[in-house]
């Protein structure tokens, strides 16, 4: 009945938009771009429609083809001009009428001249091509799409090359989701770690360009990550504000923002702010661990099964502002906070047996209640110097980060039974309550120069000092019979420091020479690495890194619109708290993990080839790509006896699974991405985002996997009447190969309508997430060695559907300037959970 109903509604949906759609007389224009003497088709030249008495105002852009041909799909009737450029050319114009029986308009060969000496300065500055290409990113110009005076800039994402926006505002970077977000060259990691919360909010008239960095040279650390989304905010504009206010629930999460710009003589200041309420539905965990004998029988099988429900607050916000002391001089400054907090119940059900006999060799229940809540703190301040010569400039950066985070996590042991000989192990488990206290502090100072000389040539260089102070704290308190009843267990408690003094040098040569570009960095990275044990198990040491890291880039470009790349990059990840934190969480009697203080930089190497190509109709890139790392850190789980865990507490000589990370990872990839925008009909965009590659991956020992995995993003938004934009997106992964088994398959799909009011200023967005098929989704995955193998699995609602409304007050369109270079510290490999589980 629930499937009868959401069906219908989006028929009904679907209806209301056609109807919609046939308010606004639509029509088509064609035509041919071609040299006036060679007769030969102009590729890529700018065509910009617009009313005869308006021809200020553009409402239709696009590009010719590779052969100078165009079919434009616009809307409306009465007189128009059609506008054409091109580099080098003269710019000329066509006259034509459109009444409500025009269908096809063919304006035949429209013949261009050469420019000569002659410069029409306002027309050819006003527009300009919608996309640029360089050898190592693809600019997409907002300022000069009509769109951008209404649209958000999460919005404006879904028209830039090689990035993909679905119905519930996911971003997809090079088919990636893992990529950061930088605002004029400077990282923003409250975007970073909500993008589509942030972006919602920010108008898009407030933004020069989108910039998609997907090959980053000497100056940046990327490795790990599909690319930069860099977000170039230096517009110009009078004096004034502009305001944007949003708001979104569905059936688990609320939550709102503002997005605000002020400018005042030489002083710009810009306010960002989002918050986000969200309750978990209970979700379900199972597992199979069976242990298998030398002669390839399985000898003890373990299931464990349980649940996790909980509910998290997010809320996030900065503060940017920039100061123009003289035209050569510019001061700019920010602040940024987020803070987030959960509360989360779980219960978890295990016992162990003999499948030849059914003999129960052990089972427990076990209730935990966690709560956690993690802070993140930046302030930036740069000092920018330019000079008479174009592109010369001088910048001075200063950073503090600081990200601490708390949990309190109790776990309680019931109906515990055992066999004779497992008693021993099953009494190991003791009530107890984790107080956890983590925090990484860096202080970053850097210094960058860059210069053109020799009319092709470019030339940077820089050095950074960073200061990172890492800390983790975990104790352990024993619990007795009442809620205050608990002794502090200082034998498994922790605390650990990790501290890295870090010294990089670069320097960048960069050569254009008609249509030929290069770029070569070279990076040095001089790490002194210092770990102090105040209270746990282990010995203080004290180890050095020295890291050279290379780029080269060699691109030929056909034409603005066209080119082709291949390049070479080397990125170091070194290890987060997370990955490093020596405690040993057992409390689960037989899971136990652990971190390793002991791990080294991960190196990676990648070449890839690289074409891309932009039209008015169709945009695309194909990217083939290799890359290895010969010591990757890895996650590993092994069967042992727990006598040989260094450091566990009364233990039994029982196996137990151990988990830890180690620096074993050989891993070769080799895969094809491909992206595609193509707009067959007015109004119509069809996205495609996709991958296919083969792994093969290894410890250098006995553990070895392959495998292939692939990956298709699609997506179909049409726009009916100006204000009604429909939106349909459909995402699949086939299983991914691990170091010890595989990932399982996944995919999702989505809806949404949009309608738009007061010439857009307000908006109105209702959304439903994979309404068809069961409401919760399985997620397996697969764990195999030489004597056991699991089986997990997890599921969670995967059903969702929402509103969302934004509304926009004021008309500036000025921005806070940027210094060209900042800090940007991207070397550290996060995530793991080894610490603390």
């Amino acid at each position: 009945m629930k499937q009868t109903l959401i069906s219908m509604a989006l028929i009904l949906m679907l209806a209301l938009c056609a109807k919609a759609q046939n308010t606004q007389h639509s029509y088509t224009i064609t035509g041919v771009v071609a040299d006036s003497v060679t007769h030969e088709g102009e590729p890529y030249a700018t065509l910009t429609i617009a009313r005869a008495d308006s021809a200020a105002k553009p409402v239709k852009q696009a590009l010719t083809d590779i052969k100078g041909r165009f079919s434009i799909s616009s809307n409306g009737t009465g007189s128009y001009l059609l506008m054409v450029r091109s580099m080098g050319r003269k710019p000329m114009q066509r006259a034509y009428t459109v009444d409500a029986t025009t269908r096809t308009i063919d304006l035949g060969t429209l013949l261009l001249q050469d420019g000569g000496n002659q410069l029409e300065t306002v027309e050819v500055v006003a527009y300009k091509p919608l996309v640029k290409a360089d050898v190592d990113k693809i600019a997409y110009s907002v300022e000069d799409d009509p769109e951008a005076n209404t649209n958000t800039v999460i919005e404006m994402l879904k028209k830039v090359p090689m990035v993909t926006v679905d119905g519930q505002d996911n971003i997809r970077v090079n088919g990636n989701s893992s990529f950061k977000i930088y605002v004029n060259g400077k990282p923003n990691n409250m975007m970073t770690k909500n993008p589509k919360e942030v972006l919602k909010s920010m108008p898009a008239s407030s933004i020069k360009k989108i910039e998609v960095i997907t090959n980053p040279g000497p100056k940046y650390d990327a490795e790990g990550v599909g690319g930069i989304l860099n977000i170039v905010t230096e517009g110009k504009g009078p004096e004034g504000y502009n305001a944007t206010f949003s708001g979104r629930a569905n059936n688990s999460s609320y939550g709102g923002g503002l997005y605000a710009t002020v400018k005042q003589g030489k002083l710009t200041m810009s306010v960002n702010y989002n918050a986000s309420s969200n309750h978990s539905p209970k979700g379900y965990t199972y597992s199979d661990r069976s242990q298998i004998g030398t002669d390839g029988t399985v000898t003890s099988s373990t299931v464990a099964d349980g649940y996790t429900k909980g509910h998290s607050l997010w809320q996030g916000g900065d503060v940017e502002a920039s100061y123009e002391i003289d035209t050569l001089r510019l001061i700019t400054g920010s602040f940024s906070l987020s803070k987030f907090s959960s509360k989360r119940d779980a219960l978890n059900t295990a016992f162990s047996t003999v499948p030849a006999t059914g003999q129960r060799l052990y089972g427990y229940r076990s209730p935990s209640y966690s709560k956690e809540s993690w802070d993140d703190y930046s302030a930036s301040l740069d000092y920018q110097r330019s000079f008479s010569v174009k592109d010369r400039l001088l910048t001075l950066s200063y950073r503090l980060e600081s990200s601490p985070s708390t949990s309190d996590s109790r776990y309680l042991y019931t109906d515990r039974e055992a066999a004779d000989d497992w008693q021993t192990f099953i009494d190991r488990m003791r009530d107890q309550r984790m107080d956890g206290d983590e925090n990484t502090m860096e202080h970053t100072f850097q210094i960058d120069y860059t210069t053109p000389f020799a009319k092709h040539h470019t030339w940077e260089a820089g050095v950074k000092y960073i200061l990172r102070r890492n800390k983790s704290d975990n104790d352990r308190y024993n619990l007795g019979t009442g809620d205050k009843d608990e002794t502090y267990d200082s034998d498994n408690s922790s605390h650990y420091r990790h501290h890295n003094d870090i010294l990089a040098a670069y320097t960048g040569y960069g050569l254009t020479l008609d249509k030929w570009s290069a770029r070569l960095g070279l990076r040095y990275e001089h790490t002194l690495q210092k770990v102090e044990y105040l209270l746990g198990r282990g010995t203080n040491f004290h180890k050095n890194f020295d890291d050279l890291v290379p780029s080269a880039r060699l691109g030929y470009k056909f034409s603005d619109a066209t080119n082709l790349s291949l390049g070479y990059k080397m990125r170091i990840n070194r290890p987060g708290i997370w990955y490093l934190n020596p405690y040993l969480d057992d409390r689960i009697p037989d899971a136990i993990s652990q971190g390793n203080p002991n791990l080294d930089t991960e190196k990676s190497h990648a070449v890839d080839l690289q074409f891309s190509s932009y039209n008015s109709k169709l945009t695309y890139t194909l990217t083939g790509t290799y890359r290895f790392v010969n010591n990757s850190i890895e996650s590993v789980d092994r069967l042992v006896n727990d006598r040989n865990i260094e450091g566990l507490p009364n233990p039994t000589g029982k196996d137990v699974i151990y988990s830890s990370y180690a620096n074993i990872g050989h891993i070769q990839y080799a895969g094809l991405m491909a992206y595609a925008n193509w707009t067959p009909i007015t109004n119509t965009r069809i996205t495609l985002n996709g991958s296919v590659g083969y792994s093969h991956m290894s410890d250098g020992q006995s553990l070895r996997n392959h495998g292939w995995c692939t990956n298709i993003d699609a997506s179909l938004q049409q726009t009916f009447a100006k204000t009604w934009i429909f939106n349909a997106s459909y995402y699949v992964q086939t299983p991914q190969p691990t170091l010890q088994g595989k990932e399982a398959r996944y995919q999702w799909y989505n809806f949404s309508l949009s309608k738009s009011f007061m010439d857009k200023r307000l908006t109105l967005t209702a959304y439903i997430i994979n309404p068809f098929g069961k409401r919760y989704f399985c997620y397996r995955s697969e764990t195999v060695a030489d004597n056991f193998r699991t089986t997990a699995s997890s599921s969670w609602c995967q059903l969702y559907y929402g509103v969302s409304v934004r509304f926009r007050i004021g008309k500036l369109k000025a921005s806070v300037k940027h210094t060209e270079r900042t800090v940007e510290n991207n070397d550290v490999k996060q995530g793991g959970g080894g610490g603390k589980g």
